[in-house]
């Protein structure tokens, strides 16, 4: 369905959100750029913004556990707002601790331009935004907002003589003058132009209590030729009445959906892409045994090598890596040979080539059958975690647990808490291995003045570049050092990240905190493009 917005909408949707939403604590926001939905995740329910040309109009939804991937704002609402005869609704946050915010969140509805941002401090910098908005109006991450360029329509707060409604209207042909009230005037759209046109004098009374906000929101359904259309004004007497601006937009999705509204995707983009990583993974799985079959040498041409060997024992010079003797057939063949081991031993190694092809040709069809059991069975998953059909918890019960292997006893030593790189300036750079490795390697294996990165609100590794100098590193080395902490964060799947660094001395650990989590002053901001393919590139040195 495709709800069309105008100002009056906007303002009605936003009053009523502001009733619902004022002083509610925001848990998580959860933007997914593929289904171009953002999810603002309360205590005791889910706002939903459908940002979809095909589907756009909010939902509250059940509540919903935040995922690792999520946003943590930490903040209440303070207000929802819409500026006048805009297309906007601003939801103020508050936040709980001091150090970070103050916190506004953008929904912006302006036709095929649906968007949503998140906007930090009085300079209202873009921190995270569900899509990239490029164009004339390009709103970048790490940017001030641009806002849209203002209307500038007459009578934004409801005034307008008679003589100049007239005036205006008259000027042009009739069939002209819908178009004309819609641009010259505050607060009319194709929505409510006909029922101003319609009615000479009256429609001027209309306009003017609509637009002051004088006449009271009744929110319907309206018919249309477009289909069911919310809107806030009963203008017809066909109007279905609703109990609210969102109760009408609930129906409206309803009956365009012929019934209840397209689920609403209870997992984050991130988990999603983890399962997405794991069909590929199963499909890699398949290949590569499907090939291996394929290429086994058959063990009796294997053991025919093995047994002509032995026969030609005589005929195999010491030292020598082949030899060409005369088969059983009477055939020229050359032999490969290990020159550092005997004709026997020799012989030994084709026969026991030969038991393994043997074992294998027993065993892959069934492996095979298995990972494509699996494949098949993780592609079901996915599938029905996109129609959003499964819950997180139940999607995670098809991915793998990775945790490390616990040493052993006599067993080798324990790995380093982190991954070593090397940036192209020559700097090493050390990656963590996860939450409970990133205290080690922030506090035990670095430095004070090494520069301390992490992706900023979203879970991920601490990174470590070794840098001894005076003054900042070099900005090459600093950028590759924050895109591999965006990589190794729940922000890989984003376009733009933010990655917070600061010198390590002045990263401080809380008395009783969780493992990794830490508190860094002084923090400089850098935003990057998580590269997967700078991991390759600057090379895991640690094997």
């Amino acid at each position: 369905m495709s709800i069309r917005w105008d100002s009056l909408m906007v303002r009605a949707v936003a009053e009523e959100l502001d009733r619902e939403l004022r002083g509610a604590r925001l848990r998580a926001v959860r933007l997914d750029g593929r289904t171009r939905d953002a999810l603002l995740l309360f205590r005791d329910r889910t706002l939903v913004w459908r940002l979809h040309p095909d589907r756009a109009y909010p939902l509250f939804e059940e509540a919903l556990d935040p995922d690792p991937g999520d946003l943590r704002l930490r903040s209440r609402v303070r207000a929802v707002r819409s500026p006048a005869d805009e297309r906007l609704v601003a939801i103020e946050l508050a936040p709980e601790r001091s150090g970070s915010g103050p916190f506004e969140i953008i929904v912006e509805l302006l036709g095929n331009r649906l968007n949503l941002f998140v906007l930090e401090g009085p300079e209202r910098t873009v921190r995270h935004a569900l899509r990239t908005a490029g164009g004339q109006r390009p709103v970048r991450v790490g940017h001030p907002y641009l806002p849209p360029p203002p209307t500038d329509r007459l009578g934004l707060d409801g005034v307008c003589s008679t003589e100049v409604w007239r005036q205006e209207v008259e000027e042009v042909p009739p069939p002209e003058r819908p178009a004309m009230l819609s641009r010259r005037f505050a607060w009319v759209s194709p929505l409510v132009v006909d029922e101003l046109l319609s009615h000479e004098d009256a429609g001027l009374g209309l306009w003017r209590e609509v637009a002051s906000g004088a006449r009271p929101v009744t929110p319907v359904v309206r018919h249309t030729e477009r289909g069911p259309q919310p809107y806030p004004y009963r203008l017809d007497a066909d109007d279905r009445p609703a109990e609210s601006m969102m109760a009408a937009i609930r129906a409206a999705a309803d009956a365009s959906a012929g019934g209840p509204a397209p689920a609403v995707l209870g997992i984050g983009p991130h988990l999603l892409a983890a399962l997405e990583e794991e069909v590929r993974r199963a499909e890699r799985k398949v290949v590569r045994l499907t090939a291996e079959l394929d290429g086994l040498v058959s063990p009796e041409e294997l053991r025919g090598v093995g047994d002509l060997i032995l026969a030609r024992y005589g005929e195999i010079p010491a030292g020598a890596d082949s030899v060409s003797v005369t088969d059983f057939s009477g055939a020229t063949r050359t032999i490969s040979l290990d020159p550092k081991l005997a004709p026997h031993e020799n012989a030994d190694r084709y026969y026991a080539r030969a038991a393994r092809s043997e074992r294998a040709s027993r065993h892959l069809p069934d492996r095979i059958e298995a990972a494509c059991g699996r494949r098949d069975e993780l592609v079901r998953v996915l599938e029905e975690a996109a129609a959003g059909r499964m819950d997180a918890e139940a999607v995670r019960a098809f991915l793998p647990s990775r945790a490390a292997p616990k040493r052993g006893k006599g067993g080798p030593p324990p790995a380093l808490p982190y991954r070593p790189f090397r940036s192209s300036g020559g700097l090493e750079i050390r990656v963590g291995r996860g939450a409970k490795h990133n205290d080690d390697l922030t506090f035990r294996h670095s430095a004070p003045n090494d520069i301390w990165l992490h992706a900023r609100h979203t879970a991920g590794a601490h990174v470590i570049l070794r840098w001894q100098g005076d003054g900042n590193p070099p900005g090459r080395d600093l950028r590759e050092a924050a895109a591999l902490a965006a990589v190794h964060s729940k922000a890989r799947t984003s376009g733009q990240a933010p990655v917070d660094w600061t010198r390590r001395k002045y990263v401080r650990k809380p008395r009783g905190s969780a493992p990794g989590s830490v508190v860094a002053d002084r923090v400089q901001t850098v935003f990057v493009e998580p590269d997967e393919d700078l991991v390759e590139r600057l090379g895991d040195e640690s094997g």
